[in-house]
């Protein structure tokens, strides 16, 4: 490129890059200058590099957050969030009333048959019920006792219902 230059034109781009080279050095030196004397005054003042980087931060901060664009993050992480929790309790609703019903079904089975087994009135009635079978179809039948047959009723029945639970459950 300096073939298309004459000299004279060379020689004052030359000069020109000397003095741009200069003001270079001089501005460096008086911004080192100003930085000393920066430092100077923070030191008088008792501010310490951390106490600069809080206060950066928080300054930062209070910029990101009062960007538009942060608000209608916020409010979108905030909807989601109200939304998802409801979810969650609305399900965890469901679970334990799930729960609740098995356990109370296998809670009521479980101590009403005993109870209502010796119970007098239960009692009275199974033997009323054994005296019309016998009057009826003479002895026993090899099949068991009226209890014997009432309890494995009620197991087959607590057995189909626990299925049907896993079964809606799991669908």
């Amino acid at each position: 490129m300096t073939e298309n230059l004459s000299e004279q034109e060379q020689e004052e781009l030359r000069k020109e890059l000397a003095k741009v080279e200069e003001e270079i050095q001089t501005l460096s030196q008086v911004l080192a200058a100003k930085e000393k004397h920066l430092a100077e005054i923070k030191r008088k003042l008792g501010i310490n590099s951390l106490q600069e980087l809080r206060q950066n931060i928080t300054k930062g901060w209070q910029d990101v957050t009062s960007t538009s664009a942060y608000k209608k993050t916020s409010e979108t992480l905030s909807q989601a969030g109200q939304k998802a929790s409801a979810a969650f309790s609305s399900v965890g609703s469901v679970i334990t009333k799930k729960l609740e019903d098995v356990n109370i079904r296998s809670i009521q089975h479980s101590i009403s048959m005993p109870v209502m087994r010796n119970s007098s009135t239960f009692k009275s009635f199974e033997e009323k019920v054994e005296n019309l079978k016998s009057k009826v179809g003479g002895a026993k039948p090899a099949g068991g006792d009226f209890g014997e047959v009432l309890n494995s009723a009620a197991n087959a029945s607590a057995t189909e219902t626990i299925t049907e639970q896993i079964q809606e459950e799991t669908q």
